[in-house]
């Protein structure tokens, strides 16, 4: 059976991932992970090694008991959405958000994550929209990263942008696959900068290759990327955004970090982040 890892904070804005995560676990036929990871505070130690280790055993059980009791919560939410019967296991970890993810991706073999995120005001991110986007950095596995105001819908339109490269290829075949579980098209946008990289025969052997696949191509002449996007989520009523992460790409150096991640604070639509 597949897995989905939900890494939760119990906020709204995680909840209505979990919809997402339910959604998708009903698709692959798959387990949900629940995650939820907290943090020992900072303890002076003066002398005193008795007394700090039942202060942690009694942080360490008040954890618990909340995790606990937010179990039924999502059960709940799970039932409203007539999807009871999906399993689900629950993880409760100590440490730091982004390595117990890595962690527990690498140990249970999650084929994808699912997260919430709240988005951004000016130039401080929200607590949980930074995690998720140092997610979308740091851990190599796909990522749903699912804004607070986007609510589960049908699936009908999936976008892809692509700079026509072997590893957009790649990425493409797993979100065809992501598309006819939901029976959805993919309309695979290239803007075509000044520094755009594909040209008129690998244009048209990709879509020779994928003339059977539900893949509609659009080429956009356009210098600036993000807007370009933007505007053609808006004109094409796409329902999720798909990107492929790269290690090196102008997209870092046109906006000082990944675009994949400003789009994760930014747009209302859910991003599907699949690494190269």
């Amino acid at each position: 059976m597949k897995k989905i890892l939900f890494p939760t904070d119990f906020s709204e804005t995680a909840n209505n991932a979990f919809v997402y995560a339910l959604k998708f676990a009903n698709k692959l036929q798959a387990e949900v992970l629940v995650l939820h990871v907290y943090d020992l505070p900072p303890i002076s130690y003066e002398g005193h090694a008795t007394a700090i280790v039942e202060v942690f055993e009694t942080i360490e059980l008040d954890k618990f008991e909340n995790f606990k009791d937010q179990i039924p919560y999502l059960r709940k939410i799970a039932v409203d959405n007539d999807l009871e019967y999906i399993k689900m296991n629950h993880i409760l970890m100590q440490g730091d958000l982004i390595h117990s993810i890595k962690e527990v991706v690498k140990d249970e073999t999650i084929d994808l994550v699912v997260m919430g995120t709240t988005g951004a005001s000016g130039w401080q991110e929200t607590f949980f929209g930074s995690n998720t986007g140092s997610a979308i950095t740091n851990v190599h596995k796909n990522i749903l990263s699912v804004p607070n105001e986007a609510k589960f819908d049908v699936i009908r339109n999936i976008a892809f942008t692509t700079r026509f490269r072997d590893q957009d290829k790649k990425a493409l075949y797993e979100v065809i696959q992501f598309a006819k579980m939901f029976n959805a098209k993919i309309k695979c946008l290239a803007v075509k900068t000044k520094n755009f990289e594909g040209d008129d025969e690998e244009i048209i052997a990709w879509k020779k290759e994928f003339e059977k696949q539900p893949v509609e191509f659009f080429i956009v002449p356009d210098d600036d990327v993000k807007q370009t996007i933007y505007d053609f989520l808006d004109n094409q009523h796409i329902d999720i955004l798909a990107m492929v992460t790269y290690k090196r790409s102008f997209f870092e150096e046109l906006f000082k970090q990944s675009l994949t991640q400003k789009l994760s604070y930014h747009s209302k639509i859910p991003i599907l982040v699949l690494h190269e």
